[in-house]
């Protein structure tokens, strides 16, 4: 188990991966958003920047928390999705060129949580809305590959939200094998996209490898691997002050889904061996 507090996060270039699950777009009602991107059927949609060590935009602020979600002051409903996902930190290699590996060193529980609004021009105007708006586990698992036949092969995502009394399952439980792209294909997908996405006005996305590159090269990123689908309860149902959100990735291998669930809601899950757990309390930044 690796250990990083919030402190040791802030160098980290974090981006994420949008479409790498079968159905998430189309549950979140962005599908049509990528309409004009050319992409593989089964490939994801491309890469979108959450985070940039030292950018002038909104996007220089730092969003991580271990513990809080922030709910931003507006005059108009919100409507805050959890976003479960495998946070991936990656050692970055470059040349004159641009990036031309990453390395994993560690995964965890990440909540990519989104903002859903309609007719935003790029996917990072739903990702950053300044401290606390997105989650990393303090407890990361070492992983030096994501090969799907290798050391995370019977490893599970997981996502719960806890409601005053209730608990109920807000993403499906999902192998991580089971992402439409992953291990070494994902990886270099990923490094193709730093070296070739452009982004346009007419797609949601960005020139991400550009920002790598004018944040200093950074020698290490932060990296959403992209969202499960949703359950019934997920999809239709928005975070709001007083809840919490919580997200877990689990040995497959050493825990069953239901042990998982029941310690979710007795609050040990964290102390099971093998797991890395993001519990996140929802509350009013205006307050």
């Amino acid at each position: 188990m690796t250990t990083l507090p919030i402190d040791r996060l802030d160098t980290l270039f974090g981006f994420g991966v949008a479409g790498n699950f079968a159905g998430h777009l189309e549950q979140a009602g962005e599908a049509e958003d990528f309409v004009r991107v050319a992409a593989a059927a089964e490939a994801p949609k491309g890469i979108f920047p959450f985070y940039v060590p030292g950018g002038e935009t909104f996007l220089g602020t730092f969003p991580l928390s271990h513990d809080r979600i922030a709910k931003p002051i507006s005059d108009e409903p919100l409507h805050l999705q959890i976003e479960p996902e495998v946070g991936v930190i990656c050692a970055v290699a470059y040349d004159d060129t641009g990036v031309v590996s990453l390395t994993p060193e560690a995964i965890g529980a990440f909540n990519d949580c989104s903002i859903r609004r309609p007719g935003a021009r790029k996917i990072s105007e739903k990702k950053n809305w300044g401290p606390d708006s997105k989650g990393l586990a303090r407890d990361l698992l070492p992983a030096t590959e994501l090969d799907p036949d290798g050391a995370t092969a019977s490893f599970r995502l997981a996502s719960f939200l806890r409601r005053g009394d209730r608990v109920d399952a807000y993403g499906e439980d999902s192998p991580l094998p089971g992402y439409s792209y992953y291990g070494r294909t994902l990886l270099d997908w990923i490094v193709d996209r730093l070296r070739h996405q452009a982004g346009s006005d007419d797609t949601p996305l960005e020139p991400v490898g550009r920002y790598l590159l004018d944040a200093g090269r950074p020698s290490h990123v932060l990296i959403g691997i992209g969202a499960t689908r949703y359950t019934p309860l997920g999809a239709s149902t928005y975070l709001d002050v007083g809840d919490e959100s919580i997200v877990v990735v689990y040995d497959g291998a050493r825990h069953t889904a239901d042990q998982i669930a029941a310690a979710v809601a007795d609050r040990t899950a964290a102390e099971l061996p093998g797991t890395s757990v993001l519990c996140q309390a929802v509350y009013d930044a205006g307050a």
